[in-house]
């Protein structure tokens, strides 16, 4: 009953008080619903179990050379799968884009090949049909489709009678045998899934380009599955020394598996941020409750002089406290879900997994309850603590007109808390904006402008052979340049920030590794003879790749200056030949060992994207190691975007089952790339933003209660003969110690928040001087704004109206 009653009371008071209330029902809302939303991201990415049965028994299996994680060989993934024992399921997958046919023109679709029972072992439940038999994992009996749940709706109208019908993939007709249920496979690349059948020639151990996933046997550990498989690796290794000394694989947990360690920190110093957010929420409400709490000294006084304890006292403004964090997160919940919403529209597409499920569920709720009692309880102590120190007796005697000196210190410890968190969270804002800043003005090391992208996913069995691969390739960059408005074009297996699209281990020509897997590895790019061109790549050394570099002339070879530098910093590269297993065109297999003499040398460009300075690089003539799908870039006169229409027109003429994909200006590439930084820093800057008016609403706050509580003695002095420009000084001085108080205690916070972001910057120090500079003079000047309305009023005080009050 007492509980019920102080409750009530709580209500009464806060609805006498509608501008009290409102203030700090905002501000704590404000502080709730950024970290619901941060912890709803969070909780769905690095806390939730994966949406699927027996989840910890799921796990990835890599292989290993040079203690890095890689991809494996079709040859590899059979033996373990015949050998291991600590494995109740083993699959394998790879992604390809394949081509849909539509009534119009070809549409390119993301698709995954998986070994039969791949989706029933992951545990994906299915709305119609079946996953795929294992006789269809074989050559000609291939010629059947899974569909995601999202792609049958989107693409298929959602018929139910779909199951048993046929659609042309690659030029083939292939019978739909099942749709996905809703779920987390909505959430990734892979429209739809066809069966992973290997031929002969893909069954090796050199051409590494599967990944594999296996489902742990009951009571097996990690520890044994490791094991096991350390055991399995060194017999293969024995059996085929050539192609697997110095491999070995690991077994790992699927969960967040894929997540990069960059997302992860990024997550946990969003959480931290929006945890700094609700604390300077909490002090401001505190704050404002010490207002009314001195407001309300005679009346604590008189109730306590009815038989009132100090714990009855103290209880009820505890109580208070809650009530008010009560009605504060309830609207903090509606707020979160809107910027739930919000983050989830502005988060770069799979930059999280496709197991998290963000939204508002139970945990998520209990967290927000759990943040609103703390809430409550953090703000709700500085009142109780101030009732509990007072004596009555003084109060009841006093005549109300100032607050003694111990409670303006606790007003002003909690302000100079504000702005030293505020400091923090805005120099973290600043290091990412300063960061995205200098990543947007980096030097690619190539021209963007006019320049249009797009790749050609040729179907697989659709050009094999290295003749055929080059007359066609050939005809459409005469046919494209040939187009009005094209400067020039080119054809590449990968480009710059999209990276090379094959990684090859080298050896130089004359200095044999005894051991294969202790080769060193590069990017190895396939382009034709515009491409540096094209792309405005300057050649620092040597020549560029001419019409001679052809099929049957030497191969020729250039290489990055990052590659100089690692490799050859004491000889000329120029003199150097590379000894490199053929790419055989469509083929996952390797080819015997060719010298390409290195002829040039390029400067550097960032293939990596603008964060990163680059990779080692080797470019050979796409003539002399052609590819059956590249990607082209088109230099235009104007517009790119205006070609499109005219290019594909080119593209359809040459082969009208071959679309034109992934269409983009470069500048728009680039500007993707920085997508994940972008968000980063939209967010940390609009946390940082809120800590600021929130700082700044503080200090208002304490400047106007102490001028409040200071008129008669403001009066007094200026009857005395105080002039208006020493009072007006007097109080912005008196504010703006206390902001620099907190600047000071907040710069050692920014340093450590500078420490943990630097793996998520670029360019931008641990303590970066400019960023702090900026972040700290707006602080600092947003507290001399707040302190410059209650400074006026004072100095506007009447001494004679001053003189008459109580």
């Amino acid at each position: 009953m007492n509980l019920l009653r102080d409750a009530c009371f709580a209500f009464r008071l806060l609805r006498k008080n509608p501008g009290f209330t409102a203030v700090a029902m905002l501000a704590l809302a404000l502080g709730i619903a950024a970290n619901t939303a941060i912890f709803s991201v969070v909780y769905a990415t690095l806390l939730a179990p994966l949406p699927y049965p027996e989840p910890d028994r799921l796990v990835m299996v890599w292989s290993r050379i040079q203690n890095n994680r890689n991809v494996t060989a079709a040859g590899d993934f059979l033996e373990w799968k015949r050998q291991a024992n600590a494995f109740e399921g083993l699959n394998a997958w790879s992604g390809r884009a394949v081509n849909l046919a539509t009534s119009e023109r070809p549409e390119q679709v993301q698709a995954a090949t998986t070994t039969p029972g791949f989706l029933s072992m992951v545990g994906y439940p299915f709305a119609l049909g079946r996953d795929f038999l294992k006789e269809e994992g074989t050559i000609g009996k291939d010629q059947v489709v899974v569909l995601t749940h999202q792609f049958w709706l989107e693409r298929f109208g959602g018929d139910r009678g779909i199951v048993g019908r046929q659609i042309r993939i690659d030029s083939k007709p292939h019978t739909v045998v099942g749709v996905m249920a809703p779920g987390p496979g909505d959430r990734i690349q892979n429209k739809l899934y066809l069966p992973l059948a290997f031929a002969p020639e893909q069954v090796n151990h050199d051409f590494h380009w599967l990944l594999v996933m296996g489902r742990l046997k009951p009571g097996v550990t990690l520890d044994q599955a490791n094991a096991n498989m350390a055991a399995v690796t060194k017999r293969i290794a024995e059996m085929f020394p050539a192609s697997n000394t110095g491999w070995s694989a690991s077994v790992e947990p699927l969960k967040n598996n894929f997540l990069s360690n960059d997302t992860k920190t990024a997550l946990w110093l969003l959480l931290g941020a929006v945890a700094f957010v609700l604390l300077i929420a909490c002090a401001n409400v505190a704050n404002l409750l010490l207002a009314r709490g001195t407001a309300r000294q005679r009346e604590l006084a008189v109730r306590a002089s009815l038989g009132a304890s100090r714990a009855e006292i103290v209880w009820q403004l505890i109580t208070e406290s809650l009530i008010l964090a009560l009605l504060g997160s309830g609207l903090g919940v509606a707020l979160a879900y809107a910027l739930i919403t919000v983050i989830m529209a502005i988060m770069p597409t799979y930059t999280l997994p496709s197991e998290a499920d963000v939204r508002l569920n139970l945990p998520v709720l209990l967290f927000t309850l759990a943040t609103c009692a703390l809430s409550g309880i953090l703000f709700g102590c500085a009142p109780a603590w101030q009732a509990a120190r007072q004596n009555m007796n003084d109060t009841l005697k006093e005549a109300g007109r100032s607050l003694s000196g111990g409670r303006h210190r606790l007003r002003r410890v909690l302000v100079v808390m504000e702005f030293a968190l505020a400091l923090t969270l805005l120099a973290g804002g600043g290091l990412a904006i300063h960061s995205l800043f200098k990543m947007a003005n980096v030097d690619l090391g190539f021209r963007t402008e006019r320049l249009l992208t797009f790749s050609l996913p040729v179907a697989r069995g659709k050009l094999t052979e290295p003749e055929q691969i080059n007359t066609f390739y050939r005809q459409l960059i005469d046919r494209i340049q040939a187009v009005p408005g094209v400067v020039s074009a080119s054809v590449s297996t990968g480009m710059p920030v999209y990276g090379t699209g094959f990684g090859m281990p080298f050896t130089i020509a004359g200095k044999p590794v005894k051991d294969p897997g202790q080769r060193p590895g590069a990017g190895f790019n396939m382009v034709t003879t515009e491409y540096f061109k094209t792309f405005g790549i300057r050649i620092s050394r040597g020549r560029a790749f001419t019409e001679q570099d052809r099929a049957g002339s030497v191969p020729v070879a250039i290489v990055n200056d990052t590659f100089v530098k690692r490799y050859f910093q004491d000889v000329d590269p120029l003199t150097q030949r590379l000894v490199i297993e053929q790419l055989i065109p469509g083929v996952t297999k390797l080819g015997p060992a060719v010298e390409w003499q290195i002829v040039g040398v390029y400067s550097n460009v960032r293939n990596a994207g603008p964060k990163d300075d680059g990779f080692p690089e080797i470019d050979v003539p796409f003539w002399q190691s052609p590819w059956p799908g590249a990607a082209m870039a088109v230099r235009t006169a104007g517009e790119p975007m205006s070609l499109q229409q005219s290019i594909a027109a080119v593209i359809h003429s040459i082969d009208a089952d071959l679309p034109m994909a992934d269409v983009k200006r470069m500048e728009q590439v680039v500007a993707e790339s920085m997508a994940g930084a972008r968000f980063n820093t939209v967010l940390f800057a609009s946390f940082a933003g809120v800590a600021l008016l929130l700082a700044a609403l503080g200090i208002y706050g304490v400047m106007s209660f102490v001028v409040a509580q200071r008129t008669h003695e403001i009066g007094l002095r200026m009857a005395l003969g105080a002039g208006r420009s020493r009072v007006l000084g007097e109080v912005l001085k008196e504010g703006m110690l206390t902001a620099l108080v907190g600047v000071a205690l907040g710069s050692v916070g920014a340093y450590f928040v500078g420490r943990a972001m630097r793996g998520l910057m670029y360019g931008v120090g641990a303590f970066d001087a400019p960023a702090f500079a900026v972040v700290a003079t707006a602080l600092l000047g947003s507290a001399l704004l707040a302190c410059v309305v209650p400074a006026y009023r004072a100095a506007s005080v009447d001494p004679m109206t001053a003189l008459r009050q109580e």
